[in-house]
């Protein structure tokens, strides 16, 4: 991994690992975006059973199952959609659109209201692993700890909720609550748009889907794509054991 790094030139860090800012700042967004993903979803019905007249919470149950496809479908278009366009950009455009959306759930009613918490769940799908994905780019050696701190702050999920229902139960209004998720999602947010206009975000996340590492080229030039000579191969090539050299003689 550390010559992966190294190859990708991808500003793979020297600093100590509690400078890793970039990270950091990614942990922080998985927490907020994953609390305010958990705290719409488990309100979903409080939500509908609320503000549609006559809808009871089986029926609210079922808008929920309608809602996850939202949700799934908004995967797969996100998927389709990365391989043609940088993900941070989908990224951006989706976390955006999931502030854009809740928005009016705060102060909507009926199928409305509804409705928009349906493409706010469109929206959710592909920010989770995208988060991931872009805060362990150029990490080098501290990959592994980096990981555990973006996945952890999955923790966000058992902070939010109950911050939505505390909201809920002082306003008497599940929707008005809704205004809960909405700002961690803009918290969140602050991660998508540091990942696509600062450099010191955008060059590491950037340079690791535009390098080519493999043995698709080793050993060959890649201006003429002739043949290296053998010296030119690099210590792999020459490094066999005497055990594999008197093998080979045998």
């Amino acid at each position: 991994m550390a010559f992966q790094a190294e190859e990708t030139h991808a500003n793979t860090a020297v600093k100590p690992f509690w400078q890793q800012y970039r990270l950091f700042h990614a942990s922080f967004a998985q927490f907020c975006y994953t609390g305010a993903q958990v705290a719409i979803a488990g309100y979903f019905i409080n939500y509908v059973s609320e503000t549609r007249a006559g809808t009871s919470d089986p029926t609210a149950a079922r808008f929920l199952a309608g809602a996850q496809g939202a949700f799934a479908i908004g995967r797969f278009a996100g998927v389709g959609i990365m391989k043609f366009v940088r993900p941070r950009w989908v990224f951006l455009v989706y976390l955006t659109g999931c502030i854009i959306f809740i928005a009016p759930s705060i102060t909507q009613r009926g199928n409305t209201g509804m409705s928009m918490l349906y493409v706010t769940l469109f929206f959710e799908s592909i920010c989770f692993p995208t988060i991931v994905a872009l805060g362990m780019r150029g990490l080098g050696k501290y990959s592994k700890r980096g990981s555990g701190f973006i996945v952890g702050a999955v923790c966000g999920g058992a902070v939010v909720p109950p911050l939505l229902g505390v909201a809920a139960d002082a306003q008497g209004s599940t929707a008005k609550a809704m205004i809960v998720p909405m700002c961690f999602f803009v918290a969140a947010w602050t991660y998508s748009l540091a990942v696509n206009f600062l450099p010191a975000y955008r060059i590491p996340a950037d340079k690791f889907g535009e390098t080519k590492i493999g043995i698709e080229n080793v050993g060959r030039d890649e201006e003429s794509g002739s043949q290296s000579p053998p010296g030119d191969k690099g210590a792999l090539e020459h490094a066999e054991t005497p055990e594999i050299r008197e093998t080979g003689k045998a």
